[in-house]
């Protein structure tokens, strides 16, 4: 059996995670993933190798023992190995098939992913056809990664929001969809004048670079799917006084939201995301 191109380590499900195995499954690379659910992740011994710890590794005199941070609480255990490759500590963790070079950032292990696809001309160019539609993916991801940072601090704390934080999601999420829908807007009109169709708008697979499918779109489906998990938390939003921020989103934002559920449907995404989003798609 060949050795995996790349592992990853983090809590599951994660969407963050999905873009990597969403790439892996369009280009052939082989990518494993160990994890467990949140709450679990203290049970774990974060490593290269990941494995379950015994009740008689979990004490406070093991050398991995590190006080949990940014969404973790309690003890969790990391070797120092695992600090050397990740110095900011997070998960999702990806490591080189040796287990010697950590790759963090969700974004960066699904370039890595691209990276290590086999050099077939008949794969799709998921990191665009010249340099400069690579740099332009780039700066979707760059664009999403803010957005997805924005989102984390937002979702951790959505029970419990001031009106700074929930006026500074409401920012990021109209300044990042209002990016979105210019450049799915101008694709569409691109993709008229090629083929001579009179009615754009009713174009449902456009993509956001070049006019084919990119890393730059798998990243914004999994990210912003994620974000559209503040839904679950409607009734506590409104007893502090808010209301969804994605409230009349395919309305106000129609290329994007339709973007997102066209690329879900796709039996590459499908397979991953499974059901994530059946409760979006349902009758309100």
């Amino acid at each position: 059996m060949n050795q995996p191109v790349l592992r990853i380590f983090s809590y599951l499900p994660n969407p963050r995670v999905w873009k990597s195995l969403i790439a892996a499954k369009l280009l052939g690379v082989d990518v494993v993933v160990t994890g467990d659910k949140p709450a679990q992740l203290g049970n774990w011994l974060w490593d290269a190798h990941p494995r379950l710890l015994t009740e008689e590794e979990k004490t406070p005199d093991n050398p991995a023992a590190r006080q949990g941070r940014r969404g973790f609480k309690g003890t969790l255990y990391k070797t120092d190995e695992f600090l050397q490759a990740h110095p900011f500590g997070t998960v999702p963790a990806a490591f080189s098939a040796d287990g010697r070079v950590g790759i963090f950032e969700s974004n960066s292990i699904l370039r890595s992913v691209v990276r290590a696809a086999p050099n077939d001309p008949e794969l799709p160019k998921l990191y665009g056809r010249s340099h400069y539609e690579a740099s332009r993916i780039d700066s979707f991801l760059d664009a999403n990664l803010v957005f997805a940072r924005e989102a984390q601090v937002y979702l951790l704390g959505i029970e419990s929001l001031s009106e700074e934080a929930y006026q500074r999601m409401v920012g990021a999420y109209e300044f990042y969809l209002d990016g979105l829908e210019a450049a799915l807007t101008e694709s569409e009109a691109e993709q008229s004048v090629d083929s001579g169709r009179k009615n754009p708008a009713d174009e449902t697979n456009s993509f956001l670079v070049g006019g084919i499918l990119s890393i730059a779109d798998i990243s914004f489906v999994c990210d912003f799917a994620q974000f559209l998990r503040e839904g679950h938390y409607e009734k506590s939003l409104q007893a502090q006084g808010y209301g969804l921020i994605s409230r009349g989103g395919l309305q106000q934002y129609p290329r994007t939201y339709k973007h997102l559920l066209s690329m879900s449907t796709r039996p590459e995404f499908a397979q991953i995301m499974g059901s994530y989003l059946d409760w979006y798609r349902s009758p309100k």
